[in-house]
């Protein structure tokens, strides 16, 4: 039987409700809300991406960069992946990303299993 467009994105809809009440989600929404409220994480998260667009245009003019920016952007670094807060997000993300990997290999098994001809090219046939 057919199913419409409307139909899929009425299920669609069912699915973000759902998602939007899973603790993986819950738990993304509150570790992005506690880095942003942390004064500390949020000055390094905000550091570190204004000295990669700073990289980013300089090599973009020709400019490799220097070994000491490298050096910055590495401690730096090492204090954003050491902040409790941001690890916390971190893995949340993680977590987050992975229940919407397993959401996308679900809906798309039935379609990697239809016969050729229901949306899908007919493979080629082999030559004799």
């Amino acid at each position: 039987m057919p199913v419409d467009t409307q139909q899929i994105l009425q299920a669609a809809e069912k699915l973000g409700q759902m998602l939007k009440d899973h603790p993986a989600v819950e738990r993304f929404k509150s570790a992005q809300k506690s880095v942003a409220e942390d004064a500390e994480a949020s000055r390094l998260l905000a550091e570190f991406e204004r000295g990669l667009e700073a990289l980013g245009r300089q090599e973009q003019q020709g400019r490799p960069a220097t070994d000491a920016q490298k050096m910055q952007l590495e401690a730096l670094q090492s204090k954003i992946v050491s902040h409790i807060k941001i690890k916390n997000l971190n893995m949340a993300q993680l977590e987050f990303v992975d229940l919407l990997r397993k959401i996308s290999q679900t809906y798309q098994r039935p379609l990697a299993d239809a016969p050729p001809g229901a949306g899908q090219p007919a493979p080629a046939a082999k030559p004799v």
